[in-house]
């Protein structure tokens, strides 16, 4: 399997949103790719709760069945889709890609 996360640090304003207006939108739009393509085993976005040490804004933690799957999400339309916003809001992103020991 192959783990997927990303995290964004969102800009103060941006595409005529406050960080927080964007933060909701930026979530709604990630939730909507979510089962855009067989193989997706785990898709959870998450927003940094507020009094709680958070470096980012928004976080992505997803996982795949195969890197088939993964690359057939990564070019799926939908995802191509939301790429402009996510791109156009954000300060700073981070990603990650691993495969899961299933061995453990």
């Amino acid at each position: 399997m192959i783990r997927h996360i990303v995290m964004w640090k969102l800009k103060e304003n941006a595409e005529g949103g406050t960080r927080a207006e964007n933060i909701l939108k930026a979530k709604a739009l990630l939730e909507s790719v979510k089962d855009c393509v067989p193989g997706i085993v785990g898709f959870e976005v998450g927003v940094a709760t507020p009094g709680l040490d958070s470096n980012f804004d928004v976080m992505l933690n997803s996982t795949f069945e195969n890197e088939a799957a993964a690359h057939a999400y990564h070019v799926h339309p939908t995802h191509m889709a939301i790429k402009p916003f996510m791109s156009a809001v954000r300060q700073d992103r981070a990603c990650v890609d691993f495969v899961i020991d299933d061995a453990r």
